[in-house]
């Protein structure tokens, strides 16, 4: 069974003319467009699938500061803000509920690093209780265990994967934008070296700004334009239950993590536990990802040959008059890995006794797009009016609002509210782009 996604009715014609074409259906490209077609902007956003079909529906929810990589912070901290104003605004609940969140560790280092990052977050006026042992069992009593410590964000929360990114494309259309399912955008027009319209499956949309925001799709159209964009996946694998377990709306520990859903059930996870499947694009870009792999390779492990079949991240070259790779995989629903599912499971009963009177309702996988740095990529690429909006490393969910509202900012000439040079994709240009995420 797939991970659950509200079905929405969306725009049937396609404009001949837009002033902006957001290509991708997932929270950053939903976000961008709504934030466009607020402005008065004609708006249309594309998606080969289904509106939030692929990764933003397939993770955990979190809306989160915590942790956060500090380029990130200030976009997780306005984000926080917008999640609470779109169910205002919009007339529609995207299942955003400021829950707080529940970290708890016997590790001493790890909890070092929690007070750290907390003493670095005080100064941008972001709230983290670093827990004692008393204060973390009394907070994790659930687990009816004993913790050496913990902490706990109050203003992060969660939101519900499964309607946030369709309720966001209402409210698109609500504003004049219009939102397009099964359309696939195959490449790019140009005149005069800039961007002057989309080619898709259903016809040609005349343009002249083009934000790129197709996840794990970004970096293979990319290169049909010429770009190199170094990206790579990995495929994460998650489950749920039903409901009738009490414990917290959102709890993170290091061998398995779980987040309350709108049903009363929950979604259980391995932080970080993925699968590489390689890929001609992996293999292109490999070099890049050293460092990343260096760090992280306690929690990856070898994959299949899925994601070569995908087509997410071929090096080959399409036609635009012709069925693309977009069209053959129009949501990329990749097999969840067996082993995973058993052991989160089995961990997630061992946290929590009362689990396993749960039932096991679902499990699904997702390609979580990432960057060299785990940072995303934001901001116009050297083809004029072509703007890159991908490689959320699989914090896009959390952070989807506020880098829509930034980016709708700076493609209508506006100054936005946050800084966008940390995340230019220029940075992946030179052997020095930066320090790898820590979190």
């Amino acid at each position: 069974m797939p991970a659950p996604l509200l079905t929405i009715e969306t725009t049937v014609d396609l404009p001949r003319t837009a002033d902006v074409v957001v290509i991708g259906g997932g929270i950053v490209g939903c976000a961008t467009a709504y934030y466009l077609a607020r402005k008065g902007v004609a708006v249309a956003l594309l998606e080969k699938g289904r509106i939030g079909a692929e990764q933003s529906s397939r993770n955990w929810g979190w809306c989160r500061q915590q942790n956060r990589d500090a380029r990130e912070l200030p976009m997780a901290t306005r984000s926080l803000d917008l999640w609470a104003a779109l169910a205002r605004d919009i007339g529609e609940d995207p299942g955003f509920r400021r829950s707080g969140l529940l970290y708890l560790s016997n590790d001493e280092a790890e909890i070092a690093g929690w007070a750290r990052w907390r003493d670095m977050a005080r100064g941008l006026g972001v709230t983290s209780h670093v827990l004692g042992a008393a204060e973390a069992r009394t907070r994790g009593a659930v687990t009816n265990r004993d913790w050496l410590g913990g902490v706990f964000s109050p203003d992060d929360g969660i939101a519900d994967p499964s309607r946030a990114c369709p309720v966001i494309a209402r409210g698109i259309m609500n504003a004049g934008g219009t939102v397009h399912q099964n359309c696939a955008a195959r490449g790019l027009e140009t005149e005069a070296g800039r961007v002057s319209g989309v080619v898709t499956e259903h016809g040609t949309i005349r343009t002249g700004v083009v934000v790129m925001a197709g996840g794990a799709w970004a970096s293979s159209f990319c290169h049909q334009q010429g770009l190199g964009f170094p990206q790579a996946s990995v495929r994460s694998s998650i489950m749920s239950v039903g409901p009738g377990v009490e414990g917290p709306d959102a709890l993170h520990t290091g061998p398995v993590s779980l987040t309350r859903r709108g049903d009363g059930g929950y979604t259980l996870a391995i932080s970080g536990n993925a699968r590489v499947d390689p890929t001609p694009q992996q293999i292109r870009y490999a070099k890049h990802f050293l460092p990343m792999f260096a760090k992280r390779w306690r929690v990856l492990r070898p994959g299949g040959t899925e994601g070569w079949r995908s087509g997410h991240e071929t090096r080959a070259k399409w036609a635009l008059d012709r069925e693309t790779p977009m069209e053959r995989m129009r949501i990329l629903d990749p097999t969840p890995d067996a082993a995973t599912i058993r052991l989160t499971h089995q961990r997630a009963c061992a946290l929590i006794p009362g689990m396993a009177r749960a039932t096991v309702q679902a499990s699904w996988a997702g390609y979580i797009d990432s960057t060299p740095d785990g940072v995303p990529a934001i901001g116009e690429t050297s083809l004029p009016g072509f703007v890159l909006a991908a490689g959320f490393s699989g914090h896009g969910f959390g952070i989807g609002p506020g880098a829509g509202e930034m980016i709708a900012a700076m493609v209508t000439g506006e100054t936005p509210l946050l800084d966008p040079a940390a995340y230019h994709p220029d940075r992946f240009s030179t052997s020095s782009w930066g320090k790898v995420s820590d979190f």
